[in-house]
């Protein structure tokens, strides 16, 4: 597995149109794919945050109407959270939205592939930032057997080092095994 086809694997159409129901709040994400043998960045967390304390996550946050659109939202968050500058050209596709179940945010996860990591510089809702080898990471897939994930069907966790990825990041990694490995 290389960039290249990972390229040619995960492009897509971009909708980044902020619809909504009553019911969801709007947020997006931004899913880094970089080196020659694919990476993935994700973050963890402080315990202190609002929302989805201490989890694993990708770069991103809640949609504001001065984003313009979802798309935007992703990128000025991975800006602002890992003073990362992604530009709407580097965005190759987006995964289907995914529903958290605690906060009840529908997140739009948005996919750009480097050929490097750029510098990194954490801001104060990222507790650390986490360099995961994509391969062995999808090696870690499994049913999410915590009884109190399991209130929809498709539960999964992925593992890397002491940390365990679940909930919404998971099934968006879930999508990009199944991409991957269709």
């Amino acid at each position: 597995m290389d960039t290249t086809s990972l390229k040619q694997i995960l492009s897509s159409e971009i909708t980044a149109e902020p619809k909504g129901d009553s019911k969801s709040k709007l947020a997006a994400v931004m899913i880094i794919v970089f080196g020659s043998e694919p990476m993935i960045l994700m973050t963890e967390r402080p315990v202190t945050m609002n929302y989805h304390a201490g989890e694993i996550s990708f770069p991103g946050g809640t949609w504001e109407k001065k984003d313009g659109d979802l798309l935007g939202t992703a990128i000025r968050e991975t800006r602002e959270e890992l003073g990362v500058e992604i530009s709407k050209s580097m965005v190759i596709g987006q995964l289907k939205p995914v529903t958290t179940l605690n906060s009840g945010f529908k997140i739009s996860p948005f996919i750009a592939i480097l050929d490097v990591l750029p510098p990194i510089v954490p801001n104060s809702e990222i507790a650390s930032v986490l360099r995961i080898p994509l391969p062995s990471l999808f090696k870690t897939i499994e049913d999410d057997k915590d009884p109190l994930h399991q209130s929809i069907l498709e539960m999964y966790t992925f593992k890397f080092e002491n940390h365990l990825i679940w909930g919404a990041s998971a099934r968006m990694l879930k999508q990009i095994h199944d991409k991957i490995l269709s």
